[in-house]
């Protein structure tokens, strides 16, 4: 599901979020910088689904001015600040007025390595295995909300699939533990190092 440029088309972000969110692990997230670009291989993500159906979602109680995103066309990102220190950026699923959104957990650098590091001057895994550490290394903030992944200079590419995608519950929760919304590459070592909620 690609359009005429090679990247994933809005047809592939407006199905349910969990299928998107296990379909995204090894996918490419590429980003313009200047004449360079930055590319990672996306390892890690969690699904949080639409109002009433998941209490560990943004969209559980219905849309708000800080989740409005989440309720718009898919293929957009979704970005909130965490414990006023972390960036975390989210793609947008499901059809418009629909919400769902899928957060990048982690993501293996390709290229632009030099980039990310001067944002976050780290080494090997510790630079992107998180969603603040990957946000921060793209230089992904609150400015980013609302970005079109299917046409703007952020946006999402065909990858190499992951082997195997394990799923587990979701990390640094604690309502809707119960629910295996966490989709990884078992693989990969740039998987975050967070404890599953159960």
């Amino acid at each position: 599901m690609t359009n005429s440029s090679g990247r994933l088309s809005r047809r592939f972000f407006a199905r349910p979020t969990l299928e998107v969110a296990q379909d995204l692990v090894g996918q490419i997230l590429v980003k313009k910088q200047g004449k360079s670009r930055i590319r990672a291989r996306i390892v890690e993500v969690e699904a949080y689904l639409g109002v009433g159906a998941d209490a560990a979602s943004h969209a559980h109680r219905g849309p708000t001015p800080r989740n409005s995103e989440m309720f718009e066309t898919p293929g957009r990102l979704y970005v909130y600040l965490i414990y006023g220190v972390h960036y975390c950026m989210n793609v947008v699923c499901e059809r418009r007025g629909e919400a769902g959104a899928v957060l990048l957990r982690a993501a293996e650098p390709i290229e632009g390595l030099s980039i990310m590091r001067q944002r976050r001057p780290r080494e090997g895994p510790e630079l992107t295995n998180g969603p603040g550490k990957l946000s921060s290394a793209l230089g992904v903030d609150l400015r980013s909300n609302g970005l079109d992944l299917v046409t703007g200079p952020m946006g999402l590419w065909p990858g190499d699939p992951a082997a195997c995608v394990e799923r587990s519950s979701r990390i640094g929760i604690r309502q809707a533990t119960e629910f295996r919304y966490r989709f990884f590459d078992p693989d990969s070592h740039y998987v975050s190092q967070g404890k599953p909620s159960s």
